[in-house]
């Protein structure tokens, strides 16, 4: 829906007579961990320092509670922040010029949104609210903003500002999802990317340590490919760190640096081109510094015949 005309454009998201299905981030989550063995997962665990015995391993990663660990392969998968990366010599995400605000909605007498997923837009901002069940909404909003903005501290001032400025021309059905927001579930956030010729000429793995999902090719949400991404790179790296155990029927450091290789040979084009799209993607949906030229491309092209 655009909110400034008032007009409503359909999108059928069904895939060979399949439409998406919406699940809790939380039950997803938990369900990815249930396959593993209960100690395999430490959370909260922020390395301070990483050091390699030899060329290819093994790894010592001091963590801030004082716990270290020794590892044979060191996996990144700390997020867009990334030590790991960091270690890598990998460049800091860059800003991208637009914050985001998202929650979760809970209507304990249950809601009446229809719609798979509806999504708001206007100049500068793109909302949008996902039904999960009878009971539960998830919502978002995305804006412009300068680099530094202030995030409000309490995320009741967050939530006001949601309905009172950023979502003040939304339609009301989506002010009320905002208002039911489970305040434990608000983040505001300022979206952030690694550049695409990063991904492309920068240092993704040294010997035995490489990066996957947000460690390695952090993007705006705009596609929604970043988790998609991240399970994609578990497969790939899987797949060349399994063939090289089952070829010498152990880890042999050499071979599994050379695996390693692989897979970031094989990522490394796919990353750098969906973070791209993804921030064109972000800002023609926006359709607002563009002026007339980026709001007709994105009302006459991107959704006719791109989206």
């Amino acid at each position: 829906m655009n909110v400034a005309t008032g007009a409503i454009q359909e999108v059928s998201l069904l895939r060979n007579n399949k439409g998406p299905i919406t699940v809790h981030r939380k039950a997803l989550l938990g369900s990815l961990a249930e396959e593993l063995p209960s100690e395999s997962i430490r959370f909260s665990s922020k390395p301070i320092s990483i050091e390699a015995q030899a060329q290819e391993g093994p790894y010592t990663i001091n963590l801030e509670d004082g716990t270290v660990i020794t590892t044979k392969v060191l996996i990144g998968c700390d997020g867009v922040h990334s030590f790991v990366a960091q270690k890598l010599g990998l460049a800091e995400p860059t800003y991208s010029g637009r914050m985001a605000v998202l929650g979760l909605a809970v209507f304990p007498e249950g809601h009446e949104v229809h719609e798979d997923v509806l999504q708001l837009l206007d100049v500068g901002k793109r909302g949008g609210v996902v039904p999960l069940n009878d009971k539960e909404i998830y919502w978002f909003i995305t804006f412009n903003a300068p680099k530094g903005e202030a995030i409000p501290e309490h995320p009741q001032e967050i939530q006001k500002q949601v309905i009172e400025n950023y979502a003040k021309d939304f339609p009301p059905v989506y002010r009320e999802v905002v208002r039911h927001c489970d305040l434990s579930t608000l983040t505001m956030t300022p979206l952030r990317l690694r550049l695409p010729w990063d991904i492309i000429f920068g240092n993704i793995s040294k010997g035995n340590m490489t990066v996957v999902g947000d460690a390695m090719h952090p993007m705006t949400p705009d596609l929604g490919q970043g988790g998609c991404c991240a399970l994609e790179d578990a497969i790939v790296l899987g797949r060349h760190i399994g063939k090289s155990f089952i070829d010498n029927r152990k880890l042999v450091p050499t071979a599994v640096a050379r695996a390693i290789e692989g897979y970031v040979k094989e990522r490394r084009w796919r990353a750098a081109l969906l973070i791209a799209a993804s921030f064109m993607s972000g800002r023609a949906q926006a359709g607002g510094e563009g002026g007339w030229f980026m709001k007709m491309f994105r009302d006459s092209i991107f959704y006719r015949f791109l989206f």
